[in-house]
This record gives C-alpha cells, sequence and structure tokens, in this order.
C-alpha cells in the first residue's frame, strides 16, 4: 500500500497558528519544538459531509496529550475548532477530507532540548488533505515486525506524540517485504497494533482486540467496541498472541485514516478464508452508518441530485 499523490492537493492552503500558508511556502521556524526533537502532538480527524466524527474525543486527547508532556498552553477546543473551519473553508473542502492537527510546544531561541528554552507557543497546525480512506477493502497483507511496541516504563504509547521513529521503522520492514503494514508487538511478546492501526480479531463469533498497555487508546477502535456492545456483539479486550491471530477466522485493523480494513494474510499465513469476513463486513457498515448521522458540523455539505 502506497498513497498515491492526489492532484487535487497541489494547491492545499496550511494553516500555521492562523495564518495561511501555500504547501511548498515554509511557514514553520527550525526553532520549533516540533522540528527541534519531535516535541509535539497530534491527533487524525475525517470530515464526513461537513461534520467530523468523534471530535471533540480527538481534541480530548489532544489536550490529555499536551498536558502529560507539561504544554504550559493549551488551545482550548473552540480556538481549535475555529482554525480547522477556517482551513477547510479556505480549500473549498466539504467531504472526503483527512485533517492532520499538530500542536508543538512552540518557539525556542536557542536550539536544545530544555523545554525553558521555549518562549513562544505553542504552534497550532491545521493540514487538511482531499484524502480517502487508505487502505483497499478487499483485504490488506501484514507482516510481524521485529520492532516492539514501547512500553509505558520507558514512553507511554497513550501520550500521542509526533516522535514517530518507532512505527516508521517497522513500516520500512512491510516495504520491504513488500506487504502493506506491519504489526508490532509489546515486550512480552503479545500483540499491541500495526505501525498505524488497531488490531481486531474474530473468533467463534467474539470480537477480540489487545488491550491498550503498548499503544494508544484508538478513537475508532473505541467506536467498533461501543458499536459491539450497542449491538449484542460478544466482545473481548486481551492480551493477544501471535497464535490466536493465525488461528482467528477474521482480522481486521481500524483507524481514522483507512477506516476498518479487513487483513486476508499475515506472515504469508491465510487469516481465515483469505477474504473479507462476515463480520468485519457487518462492523464497517455499522461504522459507516454512524459516521454518515453523526458529528461536529464544520462546514455546510450540500448533497448533489
Amino acid at each position: 500500500m502506497k498513497q498515491e499523490f492526489n492532484p487535487k492537493n497541489a494547491d492545499l492552503l496550511i494553516n500555521i497558528n492562523g495564518e495561511l500558508y501555500h504547501r511548498d511556502v515554509a511557514g514553520i521556524s527550525p526553532f520549533d519544538s516540533a522540528v527541534q526533537g519531535g516535541d509535539a502532538v497530534w491527533e487524525g480527524l475525517r470530515l464526513y459531509q461537513g461534520r467530523i466524527f468523534k471530535l471533540v474525543p480527538h481534541l480530548d486527547r489532544l489536550r490529555d496529550s499536551a498536558k502529560a508532556m507539561a504544554f504550559s498552553v493549551i488551545p482550548p477546543h473552540e480556538e481549535i475548532i475555529a482554525e480547522i473551519r477556517k482551513t477547510l473553508a479556505a480549500n473549498n473542502m466539504t467531504d472526503g477530507v483527512h485533517i492532520r492537527l499538530t500542536l508543538s510546544r512552540g518557539l525556542k531561541y536557542t536550539s536544545g532540548m530544555d523545554t525553558r528554552l521555549n518562549t513562544q507557543g505553542p504552534t497550532l497546525i491545521v493540514l487538511a488533505e482531499h484524502k480517502p480512506p487508505v487502505y483497499d477493502k478487499r483485504g490488506i497483507r501484514l507482516i510481524t515486525s521485529s520492532v516492539r511496541r514501547i512500553p509505558p516504563d520507558c514512553v507511554d504509547q497513550n501520550i500521542h506524540s509526533c516522535n514517530l521513529i518507532n512505527s516508521i521503522l517497522a513500516k520500512i520492514q512491510a516495504n520491504a517485504a513488500g506487504v502493506d503494514d506491519a504489526l508490532m508487538l509489546d515486550y512480552q511478546g503479545y500483540v499491541a497494533e500495526t505501525n498505524a492501526t488497531h488490531v481486531f480479531i474474530v473468533r467463534d463469533g467474539v470480537v477480540m482486540t489487545s488491550d491498550t498497555g503498548a499503544c494508544p487508546k484508538g478513537i475508532t477502535r473505541s467506536t467498533v467496541l461501543e458499536i459491539c456492545q450497542r449491538e449484542g456483539i460478544p466482545n473481548r479486550v486481551k492480551n493477544l498472541s501471535l497464535t490466536e491471530v493465525y488461528r482467528a477466522d477474521e482480522m481486521f485493523c481500524s483507524g481514522t485514516m483507512g477506516e476498518l480494513a479487513p487483513v486476508v494474510e499475515l506472515d504469508g499465513r491465510r487469516i481465515g478464508a483469505g477474504a473479507p469476513g462476515e463480520m468485519t463486513a457487518r462492523l464497517s457498515a455499522l461504522f459507516r452508518e454512524r459516521t454518515r448521522k453523526e458529528g461536529v458540523e464544520v462546514v455546510k455539505f450540500a448533497s448533489i441530485g
């Protein structure tokens, strides 16, 4: 899976601290904390027909991550939503859009790790792109990476930080193997998530996902569990071994950028029937139903026809 360049994004306007910049114009200082050391937090949002699904939970997680990083200033939700609206309006976007929010600690007066060097901040970046869900709904292929998820006693992965080297190294392995993404284990050998998404398996009608000791508490993951509970679908959160995954009836990934995506192969082994399963299809349909009806309106959407 490689995302292709979308010509509709050739002239994007990027919002940096309320100012709009063409995508080809430098708008971030080399003294910004995001550049200096990945000292920033982020969220991915998706726009459906003028509404952002689960916007408030995403902004809550952004704030929680910034608080855990001891940011001295965190913009209120209302301010961030206003900048999102400005960005979408400037780019004439109403549907089929992925939004990347980045909040850094801000500018330093000289380079260095010491947060006391930060005198201006924070820096808020709103990057909105025309981008449909990125995974192939016919099924994706994974390998198990040798790169392990960082345990919470090193860096808590529930801090949604911009330091993504761990995931990038796993993705490099997936690319070299010619598959879509990499499954990552924690230091006990249990499944954490992929380099980019959370993981679910289905066995004997029970939907199961790993706990979040070594991965973030995903918004889409939580939505899938909410759907299961609402629909009376048996579900469990537990430590998942590779053996359990190999013998699963179905497997799928979840995330804002890709929604729900079936996994048909792991480490060269066919998962289930080697095709999207019935439970995956059912949950995907129920998820789409929620995204059509729920969310915070940020721009007006006029349906055609």
